[in-house]
């Protein structure tokens, strides 16, 4: 029992030895300002948060996560195709994509998809 316990403790300090070894070993020695910043869009944390920021970019963002929402919920629709009517999965699958061409088309003749300002 002695023995054991003796091994148990042996193994623990020389895992934390390791894993203590391994992080000094494996910190970056630079630190770099844009690195260590909260901030991952570009913004200064040490400026106003009140600065404004163009629109154009938080319209683009928008349409990327409604676009990209949309392409998860298309791919489940192949797979429901076999365990659903045909019919009724037809109808479904035929509204939501009208719908979502006619989103499409909205955003298009609106500009919202004009990259160049």
């Amino acid at each position: 029992m002695l023995l054991t316990s003796y091994s148990i403790m042996m193994i623990m300090m020389l895992s934390t030895i390791i894993m203590m070894l391994a992080t000094m070993l494996s910190k970056k020695q630079i630190e770099d300002r844009e690195k260590s910043s909260p901030f991952e869009c570009g913004f200064d944390p040490k400026s106003s948060a009140r600065l404004p920021f163009s629109l154009r970019f938080f319209l683009i963002a928008v349409i990327f996560l409604i676009f990209d929402v949309e392409i998860a919920l298309l791919l489940p629709m192949t797979i429901i195709m076999y365990t659903s009517s045909i019919m009724m999965w037809t109808i479904i699958s035929t509204a939501f994509l009208l719908i979502l061409l006619s989103g499409l088309y909205h955003e298009w003749n609106q500009g919202s998809l004009e990259w160049a300002s």
